[in-house]
């Protein structure tokens, strides 16, 4: 058999980690009918298929899962060896939610902006996100579930904590958990993600009532409790500083209240970049720093 081209492996390697012929086409900048031929090519060399084409994406054969244990710490060396020699100016691209982005991560990434780094933050929701980290569109996320993706690699880095709050004229409507039904419940989604994970830990059931206001952004959310509007749970990080000026108050102090751990996921090969692998450790390092958020 004739040596193997490094153009078809690292096609091969784009769609095995993708999942996806549209994806690894996006990834390496090539168009599609250009990837699919790739891929035949290999499959022609090899003599075996490597995909199962599904309706939706591909699905590898046992012959690609071992041709990419094989092949991807090679390519990814390489990968890094080249990009050590590139100029590092480039912008790193991170994803993540809105409100911990602006809230919390760009103040821990302004020392560095100042210093020349270029950044490009995507906002979403993390599954989005993810599938956009793994089709090479973004470097790094960070995500609020653990992420189970091929070539993509996710360390633990941060824990959000959720309190029950609502501004003191809505408080004093109602002395605890058990008498909010007569109160306005404002949420971030209609299914309660949020609200439904208190009421789990803290009570032992799922929420009964229904949102009376939904804000698809915390930030809002926050700004309508602020105002009277009703109560909700929203992440500590967000809601500190009202609580500390007493603008919100806690309606509620569990001994070990809801917590949700945030990943920090990086692409494989992207850590050799020079910027991501400084803006990795550095968020790595400033989000560890904190017990909660």
């Amino acid at each position: 058999m004739p040596p193997l081209s490094l153009d078809l492996l690292r096609t091969f390697l784009a769609v095995h980690r993708t999942g996806s012929i549209t994806a690894a086409a996006q990834t390496l900048g090539l168009s599609q009918p250009a990837v699919t031929a790739q891929v035949k090519a290999l499959e022609s060399t090899l003599d075996r298929p490597l995909f199962d084409r599904l309706p939706r994406g591909v699905a590898p054969t046992p012959a690609a899962d071992e041709l990419a244990r094989r092949v991807a710490p090679g390519l990814d060396a390489l990968d890094e060896v080249v990009a050590s020699e590139l100029p590092s100016g480039e912008a790193v691209h991170l994803g993540g939610p809105a409100e911990f982005l602006c809230e919390v991560v760009m103040p821990m990434l302004a020392p560095l902006v100042r210093d020349g780094l270029r950044l490009r933050f995507t906002l979403g929701l993390s599954d989005d996100l993810l599938a956009s980290l793994a089709a090479g569109r973004l470097d790094l996320v960070l995500s609020t579930i653990r992420p189970r993706l091929r070539g993509v690699r996710a360390d633990p880095v941060y824990d959000e904590e959720f309190l029950l709050v609502a501004s003191p004229e809505v408080a004093a409507r109602a002395s605890g958990v058990r008498e909010l039904a007569r109160v306005p419940l404002v949420a971030y989604a209609e299914e309660l993600p949020i609200v439904r994970r208190y009421w789990r830990t803290v009570l032992g059931r799922r929420p009964s009532m229904a949102a009376q206001v939904v804000i698809p952004d915390l930030r809002g959310v926050l700004g309508a409790v602020r105002a009277g509007v009703g109560f909700s749970v929203l992440p500590a990080y967000l809601c500190r500083a009202d609580l500390e000026r007493g603008t919100l108050v806690a309606l509620d102090r569990p001994a070990e209240p809801p917590i949700n751990t945030g990943y920090l996921a990086v692409r494989s090969g992207a850590r050799a970049r020079p910027a991501v692998a400084m803006v990795r450790a550095h968020l790595m390092r400033e989000l560890r720093a904190a017990p909660s958020y």
